[in-house]
């Protein structure tokens, strides 16, 4: 699996570059604080309902959590399911929140 830092995602996102991100945390997870992504939380990852995201396949896909551990799980499905280009965000975003929030 290919991890991806925060930083590096910050640094790509502030270039105006289009990224693919997914976020599998919970709704209210996501409501409270989001980069952007597709919510697609974990659960529906683990149950094969990724319709939202079946256009990804062969795309650089970006996922985050809360703090890597479910975006790391979530790669490991969809590279089962046959995504060819998954990454994790490495400390997700408390990580993403600690660094750029002040």
């Amino acid at each position: 699996m290919k991890t991806i830092t925060v930083e590096e995602v910050k640094t790509r996102l502030d270039a105006g570059e289009k990224l693919n991100l997914l976020d599998v945390r919970e709704p209210h997870e996501n409501a409270e604080f989001n980069i952007g992504g597709i919510l697609l939380p974990l659960g529906q990852v683990r149950a094969m309902q990724i319709e939202d995201i079946e256009d990804l396949r062969d795309k650089e896909v970006l996922i985050y959590c809360r703090s890597g551990s479910r975006s790391g799980q979530a790669c490991m499905i969809l590279e089962q399911f046959g995504f060819t280009d998954v990454s994790n965000v490495v400390g997700g975003m408390l990580d993403w929140q600690a660094k750029f929030s002040k």
